[in-house]
């Protein structure tokens, strides 16, 4: 147990699983209260009783703006504010060009890009002046990976996000990081493995991460506490890494 966090009101979107749920545990047990969201009720159930104490669950899609103004009211009338902002709801999967449809384009977008924007555009007018924002993006945004342009495209967005409200933001106090994870034993992983095709993709990836492996949620949770905590107070405007080296080589 420590105490970085004492005190302080988080929201992550996707807490229910994988990294998000590692983040809320480390952010529980360094003393914060936790708001957590997830699509499916009773995976969100089973997180909150996982984390066990300083946190609640509502359900809720990104994409649907009518549930992240939900989301935002729960915690105004619980809480008041929020002091820190985990925006790391978001969809992947394998489409090679030539097969690219625009159900496939508008899932990838209205999650990864448009919903993370309105998470945070949303969150403004309760949150805290001095507060931290971190955005979910990808080391994927980094490398060229076959049958992975519109996620990776999804996740570039997120790393200009970044940078531009930094600037939008700075007045304020608030600082914007955005942290890209390489490849990471998740359930959404897992799904993709199921498949055949995508299975032989993932191993591919996998030879590409100087480290020669997955990561795992945790690993990436105690970076994430770094830039929600003070021990990054003057660290802005960045993407951090932690993907093994894949992005770096």
């Amino acid at each position: 147990m420590g105490n970085k966090l004492e005190g302080k009101i988080a929201v992550i979107t996707g807490g229910n699983s994988g990294i998000g749920l590692a983040t809320a545990k480390r952010f529980v047990s360094e003393g914060a209260y936790v708001f957590i969201t997830g699509r499916r009720q009773n995976e969100l159930h089973a997180a909150i009783s996982e984390i066990g104490k300083n946190v609640m669950g509502v359900q809720g899609d990104v994409s649907n703006l009518a549930d992240i103004d939900r989301l935002y009211n729960t915690v105004n009338d619980q809480k008041g504010h929020i002091d820190i902002l985990f925006a790391n709801a978001g969809v992947v999967d394998f489409t090679p060009l030539g097969e690219i449809t625009d159900v496939h384009f508008d899932k990838i977008f209205d999650i990864n890009v448009k919903g993370l924007l309105f998470t945070v555009q949303k969150a403004l007018s309760i949150f805290q002046d001095g507060g931290s924002i971190i955005l979910n993006a990808s080391a994927a945004a980094y490398k060229g990976t076959p049958a992975f342009s519109v996620y990776s495209a999804s996740k570039a967005a997120i790393r200009s996000f970044a940078r531009t409200w930094t600037v939008d933001l700075k007045h304020r106090k608030i600082r914007v990081n955005a942290l890209s994870p390489g490849p990471i034993d998740t359930p959404g992983i897992d799904v993709l493995a199921q498949n055949e095709e995508h299975d032989k993709q993932l191993k591919r990836l996998i030879t590409t991460v100087p480290m020669g492996r997955r990561g795992n949620p945790d690993e990436v949770a105690k970076a994430i506490l770094f830039l929600a905590s003070d021990k990054s107070s003057f660290v802005t405007g960045i993407d951090l890494c932690v993907d093994g080296g894949r992005a770096q080589i």
